[in-house]
């Protein structure tokens, strides 16, 4: 066997190693594609590999590649880049549509609305000065006790109510449950004023304050209320057991116990009972106590 010059190198043919050239003699490139000699492959495979889907990984080597459709100018006609179009999780939402719940209202969750327990209204009579003592003395249903205070109190069944009457000729009117019942029972205590000979007038009628209780059927944490709360709610258990909570708008007062027992006063209109209650409601609920 011949095996050259001695003072040449030898050649691979020589030794009879295969023809395939490698990176040590610096011939060719060899012929088996990859991503560093960037070579196509033999199989029609595309022109130039993505090294993402080398055909040399054999994760891919039962699956043909197939050179996308051209969309929006991204990949031009001789693109080979492979593309897999991957769908989005399946997410109830993304955090641009979240939408928080939103609490439910009073009559959602079969509240009723706040009832009127009383309502307080001025009258002015514009009779000059009353003589109380002929007032207590003919009308019935009356009492006058200077000593104890200074205006006869006196009282109808129909609607049921009370009326303080003044030497001055005001007169306050308590104890009705709807506006109408108060400017009823008003006329009739005027009325009265004039059967006993005093020239009475109805001038002047107006509602004062408004008292309404509601129950929202749930205990509920005074503590943690007042804590959350403390710019418009004050909270003594040792001197009241209910919380106080100052409304800005509407201007009512709150007096709130652990029970779930609401009243609402302070108001000279039902529409700001009404709206004070539906303000309040999802923060009681929010305080809701877990049994």
């Amino acid at each position: 066997m011949n095996y050259g010059n001695p003072g040449t190198p030898a050649t691979p043919s020589a030794f009879g190693a295969p023809p395939t050239p490698g990176p040590i003699y610096n011939d060719q490139p060899p012929q088996t594609p990859g991503p560093i000699y960037g070579n196509p492959p033999s199989y029609g495979g595309p022109t130039t590999p993505n090294a993402a889907y080398s055909p040399g990984d054999n994760r891919y080597s039962q699956q043909p590649f197939r050179q996308p459709q051209s969309q929006g100018g991204m990949n031009g006609p001789g693109s080979n880049v492979a593309i897999k179009k991957m769908n989005p999780p399946e997410t109830p939402g993304s955090a641009l549509d979240f939408q928080a719940p939103t609490p439910r209202s009073a009559k959602d969750l079969g509240v009723d609305s706040p009832q009127l327990q009383n309502i307080v209204a001025t009258v002015d009579l514009d009779c000059g000065k009353l003589d109380l003592k002929k007032i207590a003395m003919h009308a019935r249903n009356a009492e006058y006790n200077p000593k104890r205070f200074a205006a006869v109190i006196m009282r109808i069944r129909e609607p049921r109510t009370t009326a303080l009457i003044f030497s001055s000729g005001k007169m306050v009117c308590t104890g009705a449950k709807s506006e109408q019942h108060s400017r009823l029972a008003a006329r009739k205590y005027a009325r009265v004023i004039q059967k006993l000979g005093f020239p009475a007038k109805f001038k002047d009628f107006k509602i004062q304050n408004m008292v309404g209780s509601v129950d929202v059927k749930f205990p509920i944490r005074l503590e943690k209320l007042v804590l959350s709360h403390s710019q418009f709610s004050s909270y003594e258990p040792e001197l009241f057991p209910g919380l106080i909570y100052r409304m800005v708008k509407p201007r009512i007062v709150l007096l709130i116990f652990v029970s779930g027992k609401v009243v609402l006063t302070g108001a000279k209109h039902r529409k700001e009972i009404d709206d004070a209650f539906q303000q309040i409601f999802p923060i009681l609920k929010g305080f809701q106590k877990r049994t």
